[in-house]
């Protein structure tokens, strides 16, 4: 049984997963000895899957999945959090813009007494787009979820044996890492991290992407979005009934008719898109519940190396 588990998701990482090792190795002796470090690959398809074996082989502290596709970062950390067994446990991106010379720190800080450590990102090297868009999503997020998130807060955190214990509970088909945290309620605290820009590559998170992402996570963590269609579809009927209460009023006391058959047309489709936006909003949960129903497993292994039985 370790004592620090180190839990990294590797999507297209071939070429930072050597580097990766070797800044890991340098950091986590100056915690302990006793390590592991656990790299979960997301079919990404490119070679990270024969570095990660070459560093299983040469060191048995490293613990490496292959999954037979691509799930999803959530899904991987997901997969490598089922996996590890320390009695702290470090979640961080391989592309090193996490880096590995700040876990001393949130090690120390979380041997306070704190059961889970943030990482709060300072100097983010992310472009402009990634931050607006992050920073756009977490304040919906926010808003909608009623769980307060830090924007500078991304993946990488320490967490308790008895959180990750807790957390391999949680067996929904709708992962967000971040906000599975969130939801259990732990205290925490945050730290101030150096963000560094990628190592290599580029990332794998186009606009569209994120678009599903987030909409995915809203989706997931709120039921608002169907009491926003509520509101709107009471607050268009409540219009209606003024406004056929006004052409009444015109048509008997001032004897004037109300013509326009342009205004009413447009009036008929936005009524109609309306209609069909909400219950496309609907159909969105009623699928998501479905999907919940076949109780499905989260990730499937191809393969494992140095995983104890």
């Amino acid at each position: 049984m370790a004592h620090l588990s180190v839990v990294i998701p590797v999507f297209k990482a071939e070429d930072c997963l050597n580097e990766l090792y070797r800044r890991l190795k340098t950091s986590l002796t100056r915690v302990t000895n006793n390590y592991e470090i656990v790299l979960v690959e997301d079919g990404g398809g490119d070679g990270s899957w024969p570095i990660m074996r070459d560093l299983a082989r040469k060191d048995k502290r490293v613990k490496i999945l292959q999954l037979t596709r691509n799930f999803g970062q959530h899904y991987a950390i997901t997969a490598g959090l089922d996996c590890c067994d320390g009695d702290w446990v470090v979640v961080m991106d391989c592309d090193l813009q996490d880096c590995p010379e700040e876990i001393p720190k949130l090690y120390a800080k979380a041997k306070e007494g704190h059961e889970v450590v943030l990482a709060r990102r300072t100097g983010r090297k992310d472009d402009f787009f990634k931050r607006a868009t992050s920073w756009f999503f977490y304040k919906v997020f926010s808003s909608l979820s009623g769980f307060p998130y830090d924007g500078q807060v991304g993946n990488f955190r320490i967490c308790s044996r008895a959180v990750v214990g807790h957390l391999r509970e949680m067996r929904e088909n709708l992962r967000f890492f971040g906000g599975l945290m969130q939801w259990m309620g732990y205290p925490s605290v945050s730290v101030d991290v150096r963000h560094a820009p990628r190592f290599a590559g580029e990332t794998s998170y186009t606009w569209p992407k994120l678009f599903h992402l987030g909409f995915e996570t809203i989706i997931a963590y709120s039921d608002k979005p169907l009491r926003i269609a509520i509101r709107i579809g009471a607050l268009m009927s409540s219009l209606s009934f003024f406004g056929a209460g006004y052409i009444f009023y015109r048509a008997l006391v001032h004897n004037i008719s109300i013509s326009g058959w342009g205004s009413l047309m447009v009036s008929i489709f936005f009524i109609g898109g309306l209609t069909i936006g909400i219950l496309g909003i609907m159909g969105v949960y009623l699928g998501k519940t479905f999907n919940e129903t076949k109780k499905r497993p989260l990730y499937v292994i191809r393969e494992a190396r140095n995983l104890r039985s």
